[in-house]
């Protein structure tokens, strides 16, 4: 029992529970943005990974983005549709300028159309891409500028394995 307290006073005498100031002449920089490791994200030909809620059912797909006040850049909403086609898509309700990009079948560009303006009327315009898409993905506005997106790139999902369009 001595040598266990022997032992113990030793340990404790050779740590220092005392938090060492340091100093620095820069202020300190935030921590680095940490990507989504699980949900459903895409990810960017340049590794950008951005997590998205999925709109796969209509009712979803109608309401999108609406009355949001914020988007982070690394967050955004992906439209599942059941089939090939040309979506066009429009702001109404939509309170931040968003980027749209069109995605075919096989997870590529198809069209983009970068910081379309929020709408505040009843009339809206529509963007059409003027291309055939099986998704479409919206991001905050100038995200797919930054990031260089463009027709062609190719994009990844995952986990969206599951995701069924209605």
């Amino acid at each position: 029992m001595r040598m266990m307290l022997a032992m113990l006073l030793v340990t404790m005498s050779c740590t220092n529970p005392t938090p060492v100031a340091t100093t620095s002449s820069q202020p300190a920089s935030p921590p680095p943005a940490v990507a989504a490791t699980t949900g459903p994200r895409v990810i960017f030909p340049d590794g950008t990974v951005i997590s998205v809620e999925i709109a796969a059912e209509e009712e979803l797909r109608a309401e999108g983005l609406m009355y949001r006040d914020h988007l982070n850049p690394n967050a955004g909403m992906l439209f599942f549709f059941a089939e090939d086609g040309e979506y066009p898509f429009w702001m109404k309700n939509t309170r931040i300028p968003l980027d749209m990009v069109w995605i075919d079948a096989n997870k590529r560009v198809a069209a983009v159309k970068i910081n379309v303006p929020p709408c505040h009327i009843d009339d809206c315009p529509s963007y059409p891409p003027h291309a055939t898409a099986r998704y479409v993905l919206e991001v905050a506005g100038g995200v797919a500028q930054q990031h260089g997106l463009k027709p062609g790139d190719a994009l990844q999902f995952l986990g969206t394995e599951h995701v069924v369009a209605h």
